[in-house]
């Protein structure tokens, strides 16, 4: 059984200031909702960030960005949040930008225990700069490292007390890979089950990649709410 906590606050107690976070999600989709206003009202500060994108400017990620919690993000897509725009540019906040294929393998030899691979992804861009290049079949190739952090934080619909996780649709994204990659992961269910009520065949974490659970509602939140137009 693994440790199921009682708040939100007592889960992301042991993150101090410095600590690199992997952070499930896809824009507000998949994000731990409950887990990042927790590490938002803990104050810590100085972390390194991996994570799809930051969140907007008044929910997921972007509440720890407005609060200068973060100095470094590693993210694939950083267009919806202006408090990120206005950090790079006074030069308050480091980021390193990543094509978000190589970022999610990145993730995923991380917790794969694989120290690195070759991707064409980047070649002949700025992405290359500084990056080890070999021909392979006549094609260039980038070296590019494996990421793992101190904590992964992920969020999940369904999970049982053995730490086994479903995703819900979509919300699944970079939530599977980021569970594997961290030397603690923290996973916020939205509906915690005894173990054997998740059927086997459809758990995309299994357990073994799980540390700590905690429990929370979802509000959801929609980035861009966009109407169908009438006719």
């Amino acid at each position: 059984m693994k440790h199921v906590h009682t708040s939100f606050d007592e889960a992301v107690a042991p993150i101090q200031d410095g600590a690199t976070l992997l952070v499930g999600g896809f824009g507000l989709c998949g994000i731990p909702e409950g887990l990042i206003q927790a590490l938002q009202r803990s104050g810590v500060k100085g972390l390194t960030i991996v994570s799809n994108n930051c969140g907007v400017d008044d929910w997921g990620l972007g509440l720890l960005l407005k609060k200068k919690q973060i100095d470094r993000i590693v993210a694939s897509y950083v267009g919806e949040n202006k408090e990120f725009e206005r950090q790079v540019l006074a030069g308050e906040l480091e980021v390193e930008l990543v094509p978000q294929g190589t970022l999610a393998e990145r993730i995923r030899a991380g917790g794969a225990g694989i120290p690195a691979f070759y991707t064409p992804a980047g070649v002949g861009t700025k992405i290359a700069e500084g990056k080890e290049v070999r021909t392979f079949d006549n094609q260039e190739y980038l070296l590019e490292h494996a990421i793992k952090a101190d904590f992964s934080l992920v969020r999940a619909q369904y999970g049982d007390t053995y730490g086994n996780l479903i995703y819900n649709k979509t919300a699944r994204n970079f939530n599977p890979m980021i569970a594997a990659a961290g030397e603690l992961t923290i996973a916020e269910v939205e509906n915690l089950v005894k173990p054997g009520d998740l059927d086997p065949a459809a758990v995309h974490t299994p357990s073994i990649y799980v540390d700590e659970l905690i429990v929370g509602e979802q509000e959801k939140r929609i980035e861009r709410k966009t109407v169908a137009d009438s006719k």
